[in-house]
């Protein structure tokens, strides 16, 4: 029974650093009535055949960045909150190179989020700056947010 039990405590605290690591993988921020959902993630996560239904190309040292939008309706609950299109820009930089982030942009079902590409070197902090107008926005919102990155 001891045994059982230190096996499963030690399985415990090898597997919290990666719920603590998917929980961390998206983030969001509040913006007015409009909410910024992004996630950063190494391209070799992606299926095969996803990444190429969307051009995405795959890679141990190519990440992509997932936003989306979610516009929040004046007394509507957060269930009722849904994704909206934009007008978005993006780039992304290391302490050596600038790079501009160009982003497609995906409609599946009811949500709409964009994907933008960029490379990496292993262990680096990257920074990342956003530039938004979501449509029926009188006004334009900018993030600025950073991520570390490593190959796997």
């Amino acid at each position: 029974m001891y045994r059982l039990f230190k096996n499963t405590t030690v399985l415990a605290c090898l597997l919290l650093p990666l719920v603590a690591v998917t929980a961390q993988a998206q983030q969001s921020k509040r913006f007015d009535n409009y909410e910024l959902h992004f996630s950063v993630v190494n391209t070799t996560f992606l299926d095969p055949e996803v990444a190429a239904q969307y051009g995405i190309v795959r890679g141990k040292r190519r990440g992509i960045v997932n936003i989306a939008v979610r516009e929040h309706l004046e007394g509507k609950g957060d269930a009722e909150a849904t994704t909206v299109p934009m007008a978005l820009k993006g780039r992304s930089w290391d302490l050596i190179a600038e790079q501009p982030m160009d982003f497609i942009e995906i409609n599946e079902d009811s949500a709409v989020y964009y994907i933008g590409e960029f490379k990496f070197i292993n262990r680096e902090w990257r920074w990342f700056e956003l530039t938004f107008r979501p449509q029926g926005a009188d006004r334009t919102y900018t993030h600025k947010f950073k991520h570390q990155l490593y190959i796997h």
